[in-house]
């Protein structure tokens, strides 16, 4: 199975898009990007708006769209109450402060930014007829688990004391925000909680691992681990998790949340790093000096269920070493 075949699943949902504006904000990132890419690829007559603060950032990545008029680029910052004149169909909210660095040092712009940045899309929507909102969280809410395979309607553990978690706990927040919005206007909402997500076109200030190790290897050194990497994830390739929200988008039920994880690829980080240095002829090199690396996931072990996710019909295409190779190709460019 191809992308295009499970596109051709959601021919008859595809129709609901017709007409329609599609705010994607936080678009220049990782994960918004490849959504908007995914959206312009397919043929329709809805119109995309990506919202982003990062203009420049944005020239470079939706260039080939300059002339689309399906194509639309909204410089704002959504921590500020919204003013446009414009009715959006649907929000898909991926915006947020992610990057670990942040939660080392601005904990409390990483808390305004997912929560402030989701009730200004939410109050927006109420006043602008929005059909529906997909809020992406983030695989951080599970916290720190029991050693069970994460399912959509499990919670570990997250220590609010610690600054850290200014991420997971806004993330929690939010998701409890939009389904309020929903219980209390009736404004259609569904979630989708990502694993580790990794792909070429994260931003240029992203220090989490995977980009990390990516940097090393176009530079012509090794890689580095700044601790023993054995931290457990479920792993997905950009591209699959922007189709995955594309399914919950369009056959996601109101008020559910749903995991985005490719069941084959859970490995973990040191594993991670082996198969980009056998791809590159590099060594993986150990840091034990350097452990305590700030901002970084303290998540022993977070492998993701994707039962639920594939009951819509959707599927993760692409294998752990076919992705990386990809994403290497992708910087290179």
């Amino acid at each position: 199975m191809i992308k295009d075949d499970l596109i051709y699943l959601l021919k008859n949902d595809i129709l609901k898009l017709k007409g329609s504006n599609i705010l994607v904000a936080g678009a220049t990132g990782l994960i918004g990007s490849a959504l908007v890419d995914l959206l312009m690829s397919i043929e329709s007559d809805f119109k995309i708006f990506a919202l982003g603060r990062n203009e420049n950032r944005a020239k470079r990545l939706f260039s080939k769209y300059r002339n689309n008029s399906r194509f639309n680029f909204i410089k704002l910052d959504i921590t500020k109450i919204i003013d446009l004149d414009l009715t959006f169909d649907f929000i898909i909210d991926l915006s947020g402060g992610t990057t670990p660095e942040l939660f080392e040092s601005a904990p409390v712009e990483v808390m305004e930014s997912n929560i402030l940045g989701v009730k200004n899309l939410l109050d927006y929507g109420i006043k602008h007829n929005l059909k529906k909102i997909v809020y992406i969280s983030s695989g951080e809410i599970y916290g720190e688990g029991d050693g069970r395979i994460f399912t959509e309607d499990y919670s570990g553990y997250i220590n609010p004391l610690s600054s850290r978690s200014c991420y997971p706990m806004a993330k929690r927040a939010s998701e409890t925000l939009c389904i309020s919005y929903a219980k209390e206007y009736g404004i259609e909402v569904s979630i989708a909680r990502p694993c580790h997500v990794y792909g070429c076109n994260y931003t240029e200030v992203d220090n989490r691992a995977y980009a990390q190790f990516v940097h090393n290897v176009l530079n012509g050194k090794d890689i580095v681990l700044k601790s023993k990497g054995e931290q457990f994830r479920s792993w997905i390739f950009v591209d699959d998790c922007a189709l995955a929200i594309l399914f919950i988008l369009l056959k996601g039920k109101k008020n559910e949340a749903y995991n985005i994880a490719n069941k084959e690829s859970n490995l973990s980080i040191k594993e991670f790093a082996e198969l980009m240095a056998k791809q590159t002829g590099k060594k993986v090199v150990l840091d034990i000096q350097a452990e305590k690396e700030y901002g970084s996931n303290p998540i022993s072990k977070s492998i993701f269920s994707t039962e639920k996710i594939e009951q819509l019909g959707w599927k993760a295409l692409i294998g752990i070493e076919d992705g990386i190779i990809k994403m290497l190709k992708g910087r290179e460019i």
